[in-house]
């Protein structure tokens, strides 16, 4: 049940992920949340430096689209900004807009990564959906309304846990090409160990 919560990759930053990182993880297209993801919340635009990230990003061929639980006007009026498609109103974790945007998109599910801040919407909806997920650190967090702050105790629980899960477990596994901590599927494929 915990492993729909876990990411597949956890990551400080959106611009961690150059064209040579997803390259090496096999993804072509990325499905990015927006608020505390890309952008601050509250804030109408980006920094120039995500601007220039998704600017490189697309230049190289990645496939690129927003996907919000945000309403429709705002996250249009963001989207236009960057010129990038969007799907709002997602009603993430529920994985429906999920999967009808990755196929409207022409997006190969299984080279497409669900990217956002939250474990209960982002990474289980991408779970749920069966794309690779990418837990971000959440930007300025404190900003947030109460309804996305309220998750953020139960998220440190639940990756705490995956954390423990992983210290027990690291040395079985085969250690990836910069040292990357394992993901997912690897820590799924192991035998279940008794607490």
């Amino acid at each position: 049940m915990f492993g729909l919560l876990y990411p597949d990759l956890r990551i400080d930053s959106v611009l961690e992920l150059d064209v040579d990182r997803l390259s090496a993880l096999e993804l072509d297209a990325l499905l990015l949340d927006v608020d505390c993801t890309l952008k601050h919340y509250g804030d109408e635009a980006c920094t120039e430096n995500v601007v220039a990230w998704l600017a490189g990003l697309r230049d190289a061929g990645i496939g690129l689209c927003l996907v919000s639980n945000g309403r429709g006007r705002r996250i249009r009026a963001f989207a236009e900004k960057l010129g990038l498609p969007f799907a709002a109103t997602a009603l993430k974790p529920l994985p429906m807009k999920i999967r009808a945007t990755v196929r409207k998109m022409g997006f190969d599910p299984k080279r497409t990564a669900m990217v956002g801040d939250q474990v209960f919407a982002d990474v289980l909806a991408g779970n749920l959906a069966g794309l690779i997920t990418i837990l971000v650190r959440p930007m300025r967090p404190e900003d947030e309304p109460w309804f996305a702050r309220w998750k953020r105790h139960p998220e440190r629980l639940v990756l705490r846990r995956f954390e423990k899960k992983l210290l027990r477990r690291t040395p079985q596994l085969e250690q990836v090409a910069n040292d990357a901590p394992p993901t997912r599927s690897q820590m799924e494929s192991l035998p279940e160990e008794r607490e």
